[in-house]
């Protein structure tokens, strides 16, 4: 796998649907649900969305968790929870944690009506340096920095802007074509 690089199994940015980060919130949610449909019928292979800057360049992705997570303002209070996400938390920690910074106790129709002037811009999270990967990259570091970081797709960059996307989904075909040349049985 070292002779293939990351270049050659992105999803370059043009793939995929893109919004602005002056979009609300709502036309978000509209765009994951028609990337959703767009999935189920087999017209997508998409389920995020691309978020782009006053320049036009890509600055992050956005994905339901992310909505769902700007729905409750106090999962800020938490830090970055990306960095501890593949630790597996307990069922009794996360308890404690709802009941002590009280997540989600306000009803989702009030969390809703506050959310409605959110902007793409004021939830989108910067990307961590384990969710970037250069485009010349080798598969075999691409592969070690999605298992390590627990990712399900890293972003690609090359010339200091990011120009696609590493799908797990990919990774994972290209290793399962190589086992089945090999022929092992």
């Amino acid at each position: 796998m070292e002779n293939i690089r990351v270049k050659d199994l992105m999803v370059p940015v043009e793939g995929y649907v893109t919004i602005s980060e002056t979009a609300t919130l709502y036309e978000a949610v509209i765009k994951l649900e028609q990337a959703q449909h767009d999935y189920e019928e087999g017209k997508c292979p998409h389920r995020a969305l691309l978020v782009t800057g006053s320049s036009g360049d890509v600055i992050g992705r956005m994905n339901k968790i992310d909505v769902m997570r700007s729905l409750e303002p106090k999962y800020s209070e938490l830090g970055d929870l990306r960095r501890v996400s593949g630790f597996g938390l307990s069922p009794e920690f996360i308890k404690v944690m709802m009941e002590k910074f009280e997540l989600w106790e306000t009803s989702l129709n009030d969390l809703c009506r506050k959310a409605a002037d959110v902007k793409v811009g004021d939830i989108v999270a910067t990307p961590l340096e384990g969710e970037i990967i250069d485009s010349e990259a080798t598969l075999n570091k691409a592969v070690h920095q999605i298992i390590v970081g627990n990712n399900q797709s890293l972003l690609v960059k090359s010339g200091g802007r990011i120009v696609g996307i590493l799908r797990l989904t990919d990774v994972f075909d290209e290793i399962a074509r190589r086992m089945r040349l090999c022929r092992i049985q």
